[in-house]
């Protein structure tokens, strides 16, 4: 866990983004330190997928600064993000359903940093069941199996920071506890997690920080702890 005192692992000022004329965030600043997780909260509309989308480059256009590591990454493209230590787990999990599991994990190994991290080996320690179905067509697999999948490719990139895009959605609540206990072991080897959810209280269970966003902007930020439901909940939804 990241401590007051530490220089953020990723710091974000001013962001704002656009797909073409339609401006999604507006002006928001955001930090992550080391291996800490922070948890993005938010109704559907509310820019949570577009901002990890504008730290991978994958929006329109962007203002504001991204900052990962002391450097700014905001005019870089998408592989050489990557390549510096930032994997994002997309929602809807994005993988090739006609390549083996095997082939899918091998891509983030393809991309990702280059010399040590995460292998193979420890991808099936992870994920115990992925193991046997390792020559098995990733389109075949249950959505619980293929979040794993996609979580594996993440971490053989070898990333420093990891990204996570609505892992739990449309998976049954087993599935997602399962999920979320893997996480916490992702994260305990100093892995900060910036984790997009719409479940308020599955999310801040495990953050140690929250920004709430409404309508492209900031409506709330803090510690979990620091608010009641009920203070969340009207800035969630803005009433």
């Amino acid at each position: 866990m990241t401590s007051p005192t530490d220089a953020p692992l990723l710091s974000i000022e001013g962001l704002s983004v656009y797909y073409q004329q339609f401006r999604a965030l507006h002006g928001i600043d955001i930090a992550v330190g080391p291996g800490e997780i922070v948890s993005i909260i938010g109704a559907n509309g509310a820019g949570k997928s577009s901002l990890l989308k504008a730290i991978v480059a994958q929006v329109d256009r962007i203002e504001g600064r991204i900052r990962f590591a002391g450097e700014d990454i905001a005019s870089r493209p998408t592989p050489a993000i990557v390549a510096s230590g930032i994997a994002l787990v997309p929602e809807g999990r994005r993988l090739f359903p006609s390549l083996t599991v095997e082939e899918n994990l091998e891509i983030g190994r393809q991309i990702g940093r280059k010399g040590g991290g995460v292998g193979f080996a420890e991808i099936f320690d992870l994920f115990p069941v992925l193991r046997d179905k390792r020559r098995q067509p990733a389109g075949q697999l249950s959505g619980g199996q293929q979040q794993m999948v996609a979580l594996g490719r993440a971490l053989l990139t070898d990333p420093r920071l990891l990204l996570c895009d609505e892992i739990s959605l449309g998976l049954a609540p087993t599935v997602v506890n399962d999920l979320y206990t893997l996480l916490l072991s992702i994260n305990r080897r100093g892995i900060g997690v910036l984790l997009v959810e719409q479940d308020i209280r599955r999310s801040l269970a495990i953050a140690s920080r929250f920004y709430c966003l409404l309508e492209g902007r900031i409506s709330l930020a803090g510690r979990p702890g620091d608010f009641d439901r009920d203070t969340i909940t009207r800035h969630y939804f803005g009433s």
